[in-house]
């Protein structure tokens, strides 16, 4: 596969074409970034973890059913993916209380959520992913009502294959966003990626917080503890 110009640069990842039209190439960078990037850092290895976490998650996910667009990883920090049309929407599914639902509603962090919440945000950096429901989805555009559908659906599918498995290594998921685009073939599939950059994770003995929020909070450690998720897992990171 031919790795050719760079299409897309994000705040911890790049996106490259191919000599296929129909696949791209994502990098994962050393970059790191909170509060909508007012803050940026470079986290050595962090590019590497993430990849490979992304690929173990993402094939787990494949296994279970739910369609992606990963295919394979190309090296430690490159994977080859299949072109989706992303769609503008980040879907968001919160089993325990944290990060900004606690403000926003004045809730307590670690408060358990059951059932589950699920919210909608416009991914725009601009405008700070502002809170959408399915009307402005409409309205606007975004998507059609089989696609709301079927993100909503495999959302769940998600939340419950992972919720799983990272209670089995110890861990509590407590919330994540997840990011669909449509395939050549008109499917939705599961894009972007899935590490502790856009989860959080959670001792489930101690609640020690072991993703971003390690970053965001000035708690040290970040990729150290992404590791610790990982070979929870069963990744091993050095292969």
């Amino acid at each position: 596969m031919e790795k050719r110009e760079e299409l897309y640069s994000g705040k911890a990842k790049s996106v490259y074409k191919t000599d296929d039209p129909d696949r791209y190439i994502l990098n994962f960078r050393n970059d790191t970034s909170a509060f909508d990037g007012l803050r940026v850092e470079q986290l050595d290895r962090k590019g590497m973890v993430n990849n490979k976490f992304n690929a173990f998650i993402m094939q787990a996910l494949q296994a279970a059913g739910i369609p992606t667009h990963f295919e394979k990883l190309l090296s430690d920090n490159d994977a080859l993916v299949k072109k989706l049309d992303m769609l503008p929407i980040e879907c968001v599914v919160r089993n325990i209380a944290a990060g900004s639902i606690v403000k926003r509603l004045g809730v307590e962090e670690g408060k358990e959520l059951n059932p589950p919440t699920f919210e909608m945000f416009l991914k725009n950096d601009a405008l700070h992913d502002p809170m959408i429901n399915e009307y402005h989805i409409r309205s606007f555009g975004w998507a059609n009502d089989a696609q709301l559908d079927r993100m909503k659906e495999l959302t769940f599918k998600v939340n419950e294959v992972l919720k799983a498995m990272f209670a089995e290594a110890g861990m509590l998921l407590v919330d994540y966003k997840l990011e669909f685009g449509v395939f050549s073939d008109g499917e939705i599939h599961l894009g972007d990626e899935f590490s502790p950059d856009g989860c959080r994770l959670w001792d489930a003995d101690t609640r020690e917080k072991l993703d971003k929020d390690r970053f965001r909070q000035g708690l040290g450690n970040v990729v150290e503890s992404y590791e610790i998720v990982g070979r929870r897992l069963g990744i091993d990171f050095d292969a």
